[in-house]
């Protein structure tokens, strides 16, 4: 019996769940998202509350003191300036104007002058012309937003000259439950997720990939001084202009929101995989 399976494109699996995602949440690109410096900074302070994850990451990626490394959809340097302490070099490819920014202020900051920031989408970066590969270490964290994956991940391994590695997600995301419950509300479609490991993992399968995995499970809730303040955040993100539709995001704010001491605490989880591999493993 033929195997239906067989014949899967996996990399146009991955465009159409793409292509269904941006249609149902047209404007909710990342990059537009983050263009704000105050809303990047926020990020960046967000991500530090979680830095044993970021320690982890840095501790568990196999680099050395000569090392070179690319960081694609670096936001605002959270993982590119603890590398940038440890290793020769970085190059961070981040498209938005605010993570950009923030991530230039931070190396000031820190006092890190080994990163080159290149301001592009990774889909539009040419690897010869606009970097210096080759790398040792070529890392995607939590920034598979590319419409073509088999394209974008064909780049990283010609920037390579040893390791990939790729962060995603796994399942169903707190924020895929909270879109699908606001958006028929708010806009009166259904929300439609993004594509999440099981199709990476297949499309590397098809390219003759066959990555290390580890899966592991990561709360990362946001915290906020008042409602307003919530509200006002999670109506940026919603596209949510109308005082009715800012009404149903306080609504939804108020049934979920907890109090921890003087902050309000929106809970947010995801479970999370881990792919990695070595380019030339037997060399």
């Amino acid at each position: 019996m033929e195997d239906p399976l067989k014949d899967i494109d996996w990399n146009e699996v991955w465009k159409s769940q793409m292509h269904r995602n941006r249609r149902s949440s047209p404007g909710r690109d990342c990059s537009r998202i983050w263009e704000s410096r105050e809303r990047a900074l926020q990020f960046w302070n967000m991500c530090h509350q979680e830095r044993n994850r970021i320690d982890k990451t840095i501790w568990e990626t196999d680099t050395m003191p000569q090392s070179r490394v690319l960081d694609i959809g670096a936001g605002p340097g959270t993982l590119a300036i603890p590398f940038a302490q440890k290793v020769a070099h970085v190059t961070a490819v981040e498209p938005a104007e605010g993570m950009s920014c923030v991530m230039r202020e931070k190396m000031a900051e820190f006092g890190v002058q080994n990163i080159t920031v290149v301001q592009k989408r990774w889909e539009d970066v040419d690897v010869n012309e606009d970097l210096q590969p080759p790398y040792d270490v070529v890392i995607a964290s939590f920034s598979l937003g590319m419409p073509d994956i088999r394209s974008a991940i064909k780049k990283m391994v010609e920037a390579s000259s040893k390791y990939v590695y790729l962060y995603h997600f796994a399942g169903e995301t707190s924020w895929d439950r909270q879109w699908s419950e606001l958006w028929p509300k708010l806009h009166g479609r259904a929300y439609q997720p993004a594509p999440k490991c099981d199709v990476l993992y297949n499309v590397l399968y098809q390219m003759g990939i066959y990555p290390h995995i580890r899966v592991f499970w990561l709360e990362h809730n946001q915290r906020y001084t008042s409602l307003d303040e919530a509200q006002k955040e999670l109506a940026l993100q919603a596209q949510a202009e109308t005082e009715e539709q800012k009404a149903i995001i306080r609504d939804y704010l108020a049934k979920i929101i907890r109090k921890e001491g003087d902050a309000l605490v929106l809970p947010s989880s995801s479970l999370r995989v881990k792919m990695w591999w070595q380019k030339n493993p037997c060399e």
